[in-house]
Order: structure tokens, then sequence, then C-alpha cells
């Protein structure tokens, strides 16, 4: 509450109150950050919409069945996957404010993340190096960018991961740093989320058609 005052034409001198809201702090980060992620979920919306539409334009080209390796995409799936799992493990030991272990499972969490990105390299260059290349055929411009805009964001959240670390070793677990893992943590279960999709969609449902 603030009072203020006014001087009416009149003369008169009017005291009234000024109700100001509460403005937790961090409030604003968490709030900016949940937009984030909506406007990123329309953005891989609109990539798998255009998948959708021409997944299944090969313009004679090789199709799924000619070039996905399930045995290793299920792998890489289980690389994301277990990346997930060891950031829970950061999040506990955080909310125990115990620092060595947050490191521990960050740096876990990041050799996972780095191995997905080094299969998924490796699936791109086989199919270059064989000529499915992104502008062969519709099917292949819209899998590469689907795809690649996934890894693109994975790559973002190694490069935070590997910053929130050296935060962390230097200044603890103090609250700002506490947002921060937080705001990674939505972050990258929702690339696990999304890559889940992309499993399903394109890989699986490719290799049906």
């Amino acid at each position: 509450m603030s009072n203020a005052t006014t001087a009416p034409a009149n003369g008169e001198i009017v005291f009234y109150e000024v109700d100001e809201h509460a403005h937790p702090e961090g409030h604003s980060t968490a709030l900016g950050f949940w937009i984030y992620l909506m406007s990123d979920c329309l953005i891989f919306a609109m990539l798998f919409a255009t998948f959708g539409v021409l997944g299944g334009n090969y313009a004679a080209g090789p199709a799924p069945k000619d070039l996905f390796d399930l045995e290793l995409v299920a792998l890489n799936t289980a690389m994301l996957l277990f990346s997930s799992i060891t950031y829970g493990f950061a999040m506990l030991a955080m909310e125990k404010g115990k620092i060595a272990q947050v490191q521990v499972w960050l740096g876990i969490t990041g050799l996972f993340g780095l191995a997905f990105l080094c299969i998924e390299l490796y699936e791109f260059h086989h199919m270059i190096h064989v000529g499915a290349t992104p502008q062969r055929s519709a099917f292949l411009s819209a899998f590469f960018t689907l795809v690649g805009t996934h890894g693109l964001h994975v790559t973002f959240g190694l490069i935070w991961l590997v910053t929130m670390m050296v935060q962390v070793g230097y200044r603890g677990l103090i609250p700002a740093n506490r947002r921060r893992l937080m705001c990674l943590s939505m972050f990258w279960h929702f690339l696990d989320v999304i890559w889940i999709g992309v499993f399903t969609f394109v890989y699986l449902m490719g290799m049906l058609r």
C-alpha cells in the first residue's frame, strides 16, 4: 500500500491509497519461459503438419524403408530418455542442496545429450552419403527440417547445460541458479516429448507407409 494526494480545482486535498500487487521473485522469469515454450510448440506443430503433408512425396527417390534404421533410432531415443532421467536426479539433488551431485548428474545428462547428437549426425551423414539429400524430394526436405530443428534445440540445450554447470560451480545453488535450472529442466523434458512425437510420427509411421 502507498499513500498519494491530489489537488482538485476547488483547492481541497484528497488522500487515496494505491493497492500494489505483489510480484514474487522469479515470477516474470517463469511466465516468460512458459510463453517461449508455447511458441516453440507452435513451431514444431507447423513442422509436424508440413511433414504430414509432404512425407509421402518421394519423387521416385528413397522412401523411409530404404533409409531408416529403427535399431539405431531406438538407441538414439534411449539416449534422450536416459538424459531426462538423469536431469531429474539433478533436480532432486538441487532440492537437497547438494552441489556436487547436481554437477555430476548434469554432466551425465550432457553426455547422453551429446551421444544423441552424435548418432543423429551419423544418420544424417549416412543419408547424404547415399544421395538422400534435402533437395532430393519433399519427404527428405521435411524430414531434415523437422529432425534438424529438434537437433538444433538439443545443441542449444547442451550449451545452456554447460553454462549452468559453470554458474553453479562459481555461485552455488542461489535462487537465481535454481530458477535457471528449473527452466532448463522444462526445456529438456519438452525436447524429450517432441522427440517421442518424431520417433512415432516420422520413423515408426514412415516404416508403415
